[in-house]
């Protein structure tokens, strides 16, 4: 019988490990770095290299020794050669080093959090206890641990992995016997070239891991069927969120929808065998000073009703509520975080079924807006919801600031990409804002058009206010989607109103990326408690239009 070296027989061993029905992880943010021995712990460190290079080995002994020496150190470090990214074992390919891309566009993200995303599920072993080492700036930290978080999802029914799950919240069970625990931690690199002796506080310790949950709650959503997450099970989620934070959600739901005047939602989900719903979480804390809806787009499953989606195109269509889930996500964070203005999460729920109780092109809607729209694409029925929700934020919820998310168009992925989100807004000072945010969360946003003097004429109905779909498929579809919702909160609103579709962004491969809850959290982040928030929230600068050439 052939004996296996040491060596060998370890990578056998966490080979095997990780072949076995994969089990959940825990993720666990640590305010510094913690002593593992990485023959039981195995450790994965990833940096730029111009900060892997300002390391020295006792930087890093607590993870390393004694399997590890300072001349195997030093010289794979040497060894790293990015194109885009690079990793050297150190030890048994259970203590790795990783490079980063050496650069990154104005387009993309400092933290190149896109790469370590990779990275991470590339590298790590899925072994009981292992931990991520991340060499950053300060101002890359958050970024940095999301993109960290978005590489172990938690839905999963494989039958390897046990029950199924019961919580759409992910709080008690998802589908796992067991759990395997990954410590994220950090070596921050200061602005000198140093490292940093001081750990993260323990207000930045609970941002990230708050954060953490809101990602990988909004991923879970979207990653769950429509059998396991239809209207009512997306209402449970909710609930379950609102009686963690002490609240109590308003919910609007079936027939009451039409009484009220929800044309929108009501006549998408009718067909439905569970009815739609219009769900509110509110946050109105003392002294607050503005006023902010969030509005989500939840359709469960988008058949595209009686216009129906091809066989090749359904499939998928459980990620249409990746709008409202990434709401969600960014509502419990940010309470969490303690957010200091009023904040309303609004909810647009159905399923676009098909059925004798379907809409049919040629209905006419009255929406919440009080607007009619002739139909004449069931399958463009994201911005019927979104048109009630934005008015209703409006309307009953006088918010200043409203800001709508959703899978919108497949336009958008030709517009700006697989890893762009479309942002679409009346102000130019927020649109700087958003891509601000985008860039410092790792949440991607790049601008569409705002010109609703040329294409909200694309809408244009003989007998209706308008239709639900454009004429001409080839005139900037996403803007025209966005420009629609905007119709019914009205061109003349005084106050601000963003959209985001982030259609493509919302998965990456068969799993979701949890995308927009680092994004709502950056983007707002000056209106919460929290220091690590307010270090990266955008800053009030000049709109690219209205500078001044200077010398």
């Amino acid at each position: 019988m052939r004996l296996l070296h040491s060596g060998q027989a370890l990578r056998r061993f966490y080979s095997h490990r990780s072949r076995i029905g994969k089990m959940a992880t825990d993720i666990r943010i640590k305010a510094s770095l913690s002593a593992s021995d990485p023959h039981s712990h195995p450790v994965l460190i990833i940096g730029q290299l111009r900060h892997l290079n300002l390391l020295k080995f006792d930087d890093l002994a607590s993870k390393l020794s004694p399997r590890v020496t300072e001349y195997t150190f030093l010289n794979a470090i040497d060894r790293l050669h990015p194109a885009p990214t690079d990793k050297v074992s150190l030890y048994l390919d259970v203590a790795t080093v990783a490079s980063l891309p050496l650069k990154a566009s104005r387009h993309n993200t400092a933290s190149r959090a896109h790469a370590i995303t990779r990275l991470v599920k590339n590298h790590v072993l899925n072994v009981s206890v292992e931990s991520v080492v991340l060499v950053c700036e300060r101002e890359n930290i958050f970024a940095s641990a999301c993109a960290v978080v978005r590489a172990f999802p938690l839905y999963s029914c494989k039958t390897g992995n046990g029950a199924q799950a019961k919580s759409p919240t992910g709080g008690s069970g998802d589908g796992y016997n067991s759990r395997n625990v990954v410590n994220v931690e950090f070596v921050v690199i200061d602005k000198d070239g140093g490292i940093e002796s001081d750990p993260l506080t323990a207000d930045e310790v609970k941002c990230l891991n708050e954060t953490a949950r809101g990602i990988r709650l909004a991923a879970r959503i979207v990653d769950m069927p429509c059998n396991e997450m239809n209207v009512d099970h997306f209402v449970q989620a909710i609930d379950e969120i609102a009686q963690e934070l002490s609240m109590k959600p308003e919910i609007i739901r079936g027939e009451e929808l039409l009484q009220r005047g929800f044309g929108g939602i009501y006549g998408v989900g009718k067909a439905a065998a569970v009815p739609p719903a219009l769900v509110v979480l509110s946050h109105e804390p003392s002294g607050a000073q503005e006023t902010i809806a969030l509005v989500g787009k939840g359709i469960v499953y988008d058949t595209g009703g009686l216009s129906i989606k091809g066989k090749t195109a359904m499939p998928g269509m459980k990620r249409d509520c990746g709008g409202a889930a990434a709401i969600l996500g960014a509502f419990y964070a940010a309470v969490k975080c303690g957010f200091k203005d009023n904040l309303h999460a609004v909810f647009c729920l159905a399923e676009n079924s098909v059925g004798p109780n379907a809409t049919r092109p040629d209905d006419i809607h009255t929406l919440y807006s009080g607007r009619t729209v002739e139909i004449n694409n069931t399958d463009a029925e994201g911005r019927l919801v979104l048109a009630d929700g934005v008015c209703f934020a409006n309307k009953d919820l006088e918010a200043n600031i409203i800001l709508d998310m959703a899978t919108l168009t497949g336009a958008q992925g030709v517009a700006t990409g697989k890893y762009h989100g479309a942002i679409l807004t009346n102000s130019e000072t927020w649109e700087a804002k958003s891509l601000q945010a985008g860039r410092k969360s790792g949440d991607l946003l790049a601008p569409i058009i705002y010109c609703p003097e040329l294409h909200f004429s694309e809408f244009a109905s003989a007998i209706a206010d308008m239709k639900n779909s454009v004429a001409d498929r080839q005139n900037a579809q996403s803007s025209c989607a966005g420009i629609f919702v905007a119709a019914h909160l009205g061109f003349d609103y005084h106050g601000v109103w963003m959209h985001v579709d982030m259609a493509t962004p919302v998965h990456c491969g068969e799993r979701a990326t949890g995308y927009g809850v680092a994004l709502l959290l950056t983007l707002f982040g000056s209106h919460t408690h929290s220091t690590l928030l307010q270090s990266i929230a955008p800053t009030e600068e000049e709109p690219p239009s209205k500078r001044l050439c200077r010398d």
